[in-house]
């Protein structure tokens, strides 16, 4: 069997291993992504996230007060020079169902998109087809996916600078046909906690170089952006996941989420951030003008 743990593991790494476990159950609960009877196909690239995720997935089953199937699903992809054994021989120390899945998407992706182009898009489109046929063929009713809570942050900004439109990556959702579910259990951990656990565990990691490092995606932009927001002031970047699941809709401009040509009277719950405060807390403001003028907001309570 698969060792779950290092070698002398040190504190911190149970600490850390035991905080995982924790933000993917509490995810898992919040959204009811796992129930009781379920077939899971978790989705294993051979990255680091992937590998976490089957992990951290096979202690909540042990510990779980459910009972729910996990199959391991990786898709060979016919890339020159893949390892085919490695996850295999994996899956099988591990003790846990498997599919090797093959289908040559590679070719296509290398037909369809011209050379220096990225690839991501139509390659991830490809793959998510294998998946949900793979899914419906072996009974499965969820389908797990390693993404993560930065991944999920990243893709909310590429959405809003490249397509103008505020979406991000749910952490659960049904597939337009109606016929799959996809779960992302990781959507409450981050990525240097997931790196750091996949290092000490020393997964049998395999990269993706289907498309190269592709140094100019938009997406490592994006990374490098929150990045740097990060360093300047830890935590932001929680900050902005958890944003994305407490929306005011009375304070965006979406017309279709909030009725704005039909509102008449405004509600507690409708003040302007800037008067909404005074108005409800009675306070005072100061603000300096641009020609240095003081403007003084007071509430009257007589």
């Amino acid at each position: 069997m698969i060792k779950h743990l290092p070698a002398n593991p040190s504190n911190n790494f149970i600490k850390l291993r035991n905080s995982l476990i924790s933000a993917t159950g509490k995810a898992i609960g919040d959204y009811n992504m796992i129930e009781e009877g379920d077939t899971v196909l978790v989705c294993m690239s051979g990255g680091k996230d992937s590998h976490a995720m089957l992990m951290i997935l096979l202690a909540l089953q042990e510990r779980a007060p459910i009972n729910f199937k996990l199959i391991a699903m990786n898709l060979d992809q016919k890339q020159p020079d893949f390892p085919t054994d490695i996850l295999p021989t994996y899956f099988e120390k591990l003790g846990i169902d498997y599919r090797i899945v093959e289908a040559d998407t590679y070719s296509i992706v290398k037909e369809k998109i011209p050379e220096g182009k990225t690839t991501c898009s139509l390659c991830s489109r490809l793959r998510r087809g294998v998946i949900y046929t793979t899914a419906k063929e072996l009974g499965a009713n969820k389908i797990a996916l390693g993404h993560h809570r930065d991944d999920i942050v990243e893709t909310l900004f590429l959405n809003m600078f490249f397509g103008a439109k505020m979406k991000a990556m749910p952490p659960k959702l049904s597939t337009n046909d109606k016929q799959n579910i996809v779960i992302r259990p990781l959507a409450y951990c981050s990525e240097k906690d997931i790196a750091s656990y996949a290092r000490q565990m020393e997964f049998p990691i395999i990269p993706c170089d289907l498309c190269g490092s592709q140094e100019n995606l938009q997406r490592q932009k994006v990374k490098d952006m929150l990045h740097a927001w990060e360093l300047e002031q830890p935590g932001r970047v929680n900050n902005i996941f958890r944003a994305i699941g407490n929306v005011e809709p009375s304070h965006l401009a979406d017309f279709d989420l909030y009725d704005f040509k039909n509102l008449t009277q405004s509600k507690p719950s409708d003040e302007d951030p800037l008067f909404g405060d005074i108005a409800n807390e009675g306070a005072a403001l100061s603000l300096n003008s641009s020609d240095g003028t003081r403007i003084e907001f007071v509430r009257n309570t007589n």
